[in-house]
């Protein structure tokens, strides 16, 4: 077989629509991919941005005989035709889905007059894997470690950029601002989150997913306590700068202090500016408490939240870690390492690693245990 044709609205692509795909490429010596665009549809991505998606998750595996196409104000099966393609692929996961499908292929064959399809089955675990399901993960703290397992890294990393964005667009109110103040905040947005900020392919760990948990975090939190919207805005502001900077001379000064900087430098507004710039430098965790401003334990919390995960959450994170710092050599490393959990033990033994009481019920215990099956290892 020469051709084969897959299509969707891909928004987004999954890992069970690249196992279709894959499946084609077992049959076909060239696969085309055909990304429909229906206006009655509200995708979270544009056609064209979806078309960068796949292609990108393409090349990821190296699929090289896999090309895309926007197909626009016509049945894909009947686009698939014009392009000399006699059948289509779809997977089927379960009765309901043969229904369909095979009304939808009867008529392409009949009214349209379009390609035939073919039907695969998926593997048990991509069984239920569907965009509606993905885009149905999104909202409770850890959704985007969910994410990861269902989708591929071009498709994950664009969602977490629009997932970013509204949350940037709600905090500094855009509905308010006049063009220039709009034009300014999206230029702090793209410094941001660039490959020279927490996009920075060196940065396995304080990058774009430890923005989305401290964010996903804060907002849990708020939405369990009576704080008040000012102080809600302070700490996101702060937690969105405290990373931003991460590799600060140590001689001159630390990268707690140079984000703090970078912030007081940005001209973005909240009523008190220094107040965040003191939450942002609190992030140094070697500051006494007694230095820590009004909120401090609620940031902090929401920073070291990752310590309290699942076993499996916090041994990628402790993976990712040693990859942000793989040019330390390892014994270098490990000491270095084991300073920091005999600080981190130690305030959790006394109960003080989180001052905050939400934080503390949640994640003091599990970060205990965490940390010490670390050391021991």
């Amino acid at each position: 077989m020469k051709k084969i044709a897959f299509s969707g609205t891909l928004d987004p692509i999954t890992n069970g629509h690249l196992w279709v795909i894959g499946e084609a490429r077992a049959l076909a010596d060239e696969v085309m991919v055909f990304i429909s665009e229906n206006p009655f549809k509200k995708p979270m991505f544009s056609a064209s941005q979806r078309k960068i998606i796949v292609e990108e998750a393409l090349a990821e595996r190296g699929w090289s005989n896999v090309s895309v196409v926007l197909v626009r104000g016509d049945y894909t099966a009947r686009a698939a035709k014009r392009h000399g393609i006699d059948y289509m692929i779809r997977g089927i996961r379960n009765t309901s889905d043969f229904d369909y499908e095979n009304l939808l292929q009867q008529a392409n064959v009949d009214v349209v007059e379009g390609a035939k399809t073919l039907f695969v089955m998926p593997p048990r675990d991509l069984g239920s894997v569907s965009s509606t399901f993905v885009r149905g993960l999104q909202g409770p703290v850890g959704w985007h470690w969910s994410m990861q397992k269902f989708v591929p890294k071009a498709a994950y990393n664009a969602w977490v950029l629009v997932w970013l964005r509204k949350e940037w667009e709600e905090l500094w109110s855009y509905g308010s601002l006049d063009g220039a103040g709009v034009a300014h905040a999206d230029n702090w947005f793209t410094a941001l989150t660039n490959k020279q900020c927490y996009a920075a392919p060196q940065r396995a760990y304080h990058n774009l997913d430890h923005l989305v948990h401290g964010l996903s975090e804060l907002a849990v939190w708020a939405s369990n306590t009576d704080a008040d919207a000012e102080s809600i805005r302070a700490l996101k502001a702060a937690f969105w700068f405290h990373d931003a900077i991460y590799n600060a001379p140590k001689a001159a000064t630390s990268n707690e202090e140079a984000s703090a900087q970078l912030w007081l430098s940005s001209g973005q507004t909240v009523s008190n500016r220094e107040h965040v710039a003191n939450l942002i430098r609190c992030t140094e965790h070697a500051l006494p408490r007694s230095e820590m401003q009004p909120l401090a334990d609620v940031m902090l919390g929401a920073d070291l939240a990752i310590l309290g995960q699942s076993e499996a959450i916090y041994n990628s994170y402790r993976a990712s870690v040693r990859q942000e710092y793989s040019w330390v050599e390892e014994s270098v490393y490990r000491c270095a390492r084991r300073h920091v959990l005999q600080h981190f033990i130690a305030a959790a033994q006394s109960g003080n690693l989180f001052q905050n009481p939400y934080f503390k019920e949640l994640y003091e215990e599990k970060a205990l245990q965490n940390l010490q099956n670390e050391l021991n290892d």
